[in-house]
């Protein structure tokens, strides 16, 4: 029970380092940077704000009883640029971070023997005999974790 008390907590801390990264970063700039591409095939900050966001409430809304992706989800329309103010980019991240930080809070050690499902798939939180990072994993996705060659 204590290495999962000291996952849950080390889990915790790393993600509050995470937004404080992003938020940090955000800090740094004009407001119409947020909406800036180098060109035509990437996304902006805000854009990409807005994606991190629904994917977080997506998969952190009831997450223990429901599909962590949720019908009402329209993750097409999350590359939509539609967010026009720096409130609005900083409202879309506070609201993903809120749903995903009030859901680790509230997660106890003994539930993280729990599967999950993402698209019907099932995940588990974590793999006690490797230590796998499973919540970083649902958090940002598979492709996260891997280096980019």
């Amino acid at each position: 029970m204590a290495i999962s008390n000291n996952y849950l907590e080390s889990v915790r801390k790393q993600f509050a380092y995470y937004r404080q990264l992003g938020e940090k970063a955000m800090a740094q700039l004009e407001p119409e940077q947020l909406f800036q591409q180098v060109n035509d095939d990437s996304n902006s900050i805000a854009i990409i704000v807005k994606h991190l966001s629904g994917n977080m409430l997506s998969r952190w809304t009831d997450f223990l009883t429901t599909d962590g992706e949720k019908s009402w989800r329209n993750r097409d329309s999350e590359f939509e640029n539609d967010l026009t103010t720096a409130t609005e980019v900083r409202n879309a991240w506070n609201a993903g971070w809120a749903c995903f930080e009030n859901a680790l809070q509230q997660l106890e050690p003994e539930q993280l023997d729990t599967l999950i499902y993402i698209r019907t798939k099932v995940i588990p939180l974590w793999k006690p005999s490797t230590g796998n990072w499973r919540i970083i994993r649902i958090m940002w996705g598979k492709s996260f974790l891997q280096p980019k060659c």
